[in-house]
C-alpha cells in the first residue's frame, strides 16, 4: 500500500518500496548498466523483513498461530530481525537458533528487540540433533501454541518476494531489466523475484551467487546432491547444505561460486567506491557478477539485489584485523 505522505499506523507498514540506486565506479569495468536493488532501507535493514511479515500473515491466516504465540525460527540473523519487528508489532514471543558462526552484532541486535536466541554448533550436519534446525523443531514440538516458521521450506518466504520485490525491480527498471543476480541462501529472494520477472519477460537472466561449502551449484547443473562438497565456510546468508524447498532450481538460469575472500574484499570496495555499507553477502553477489561479466553485453540492464547492511559485519569483513586473521589484507 502506497503512503505518500511516509506516515504509517506501525513499522511493519515501512517494508519494501526501497530503492534502486546505479552502481558507478565500481561497475566501470562492466560493459553495461548496473543497479543495486538496496535491501538494507528495510526497518530491519535487510531483505529478510519482507517474507518474515509474510510468513506470519499467512500463518495467521491459517491459524497456524493465535494471539500470545511464540514465533520460532533458525536463522542467520535477518530473518530473525524482520521477525522480531513483526512479533514486536503483533505481540508474539520470538525464539531464534542460530549457527555459532554468525557476527555477535546479529546476536545482539535480537536479544535486544526482545528475542531469545539459541546459538548451535556450525560444526554438525542438519540432522544432527544440536543443529539449529533440529533445536528449532524440537522447540516447535515442545512449546505449545508456538509456530515454526521454516523459511527454507515454508513458500510463504518466495511468495513474499513474488508479490513485493518483483514487480518493485520490474518497475522501477521500467521492464528493463535483463538480468536479476543476488545470492541464494533459502531460495526465496531468486525464486520469488524471478518466478515474477519471468512471468513479464521469459528472457531475464536469473543468477544465483553461490559459496564455495555449499551443495546449491552442483547440485543445479547435475541433479546430484553432493555431500562431498559440503564443508565450514565463512561467508554468511549464502549457500545451504541442505536443499531448501523455496529454491526453484528449474527457474534458475546460472549459479557461480565465490571465494569468502573475494565476497569480503567486494564488500569492502562498493563501501569505498559507492558509499554503499553493505553486508557480506552483497560483496559475494557484486563479485559473482563481476566474475561473469564476459557473458554481458553493452545493451543489458543488471539488477543486483543487496540484502542487508554493513553493521551486522563491523567485527569481520570491516574489521582490519579480522580480515588479517585469514591472511586477507
Amino acid at each position: 500500500m502506497a503512503h505518500p505522505k511516509r506516515v504509517y499506523d506501525n513499522i511493519l507498514q515501512t517494508i519494501g518500496d526501497t530503492p534502486m540506486i546505479r552502481l558507478n565506479r565500481i561497475a566501470e569495468d562492466l560493459p553495461c548498466e548496473v543497479w543495486a536493488k538496496v535491501e538494507y532501507f528495510n526497518p530491519g535493514h535487510s531483505v529478510k523483513d519482507r517474507m518474515a511479515l509474510q510468513m506470519i500473515e499467512d500463518a495467521e491466516a491459517r491459524g497456524d498461530i493465535k494471539p500470545g504465540g511464540t514465533i520460532i525460527e533458525c536463522t542467520s540473523g535477518n530473518t530473525g530481525m524482520g521477525l522480531a519487528l513483526a512479533c514486536s508489532v503483533k505481540g508474539y514471543q520470538l525464539i531464534c537458533t542460530m549457527s555459532d558462526k554468525q557476527s555477535k552484532e546479529k546476536i545482539d541486535i535480537l536479544r535486544a528487540m526482545g528475542a531469545e536466541v539459541h546459538v548451535c554448533p556450525t560444526e554438525v550436519s542438519a540432522d544432527h540433533p544440536d543443529s539449529y534446525y533440529s533445536v528449532a523443531k524440537r522447540l516447535n514440538e515442545s512449546i505449545e501454541n508456538s509456530f515454526w516458521c521454516n523459511q527454507y521450506d515454508n513458500l510463504s518466504n518466495s511468495e513474499g518476494h513474488y508479490r513485493t520485490t518483483g514487480p518493485e525491480i520490474w518497475a522501477q527498471t521500467e521492464g528493463r531489466i535483463t538480468h536479476f543476480v543476488v545470492g541464494v541462501g533459502t531460495g526465496g529472494t531468486i525464486s520469488g523475484t524471478g518466478r515474477y520477472l519471468k512471468e513479464q519477460n521469459p528472457d531475464i537472466q536469473l543468477w544465483g551467487i553461490d559459496s564455495y561449502g555449499s551443495v546449491l551449484k552442483k547440485y543445479h547443473e547435475t541433479g546430484e546432491f553432493d555431500e562431498s562438497e559440503i564443508y565450514s565456510y565463512i561467508t554468511e546468508g549464502v549457500g545451504e547444505d541442505i536443499l531448501p524447498a523455496n529454491v526453484n532450481f528449474d527457474l534458475i538460469d546460472r549459479f557461480e561460486k565465490v571465494t569468502d575472500k573475494d565476497g569480503a574484499l567486494a564488500a569492502r570496495e562498493l563501501a569505498r567506491k559507492e558509499g554503499l555499507f553493505l553486508g557480506y553477502s552483497c560483496g559475494s553477489t557484486f563479485q559473482g557478477l563481476r566474475q561473469l561479466k564476459d557473458q554481458l553485453k553493452p545493451t543489458d540492464v543488471v539488477v543486483c539485489l543487496f540484502h542487508d547492511h554493513g553493521s551486522r559485519y563491523v567485527g569481520k569483513v570491516y574489521n582490519d584485523d579480522w580480515m588479517r586473521s585469514y591472511g586477507w589484507l
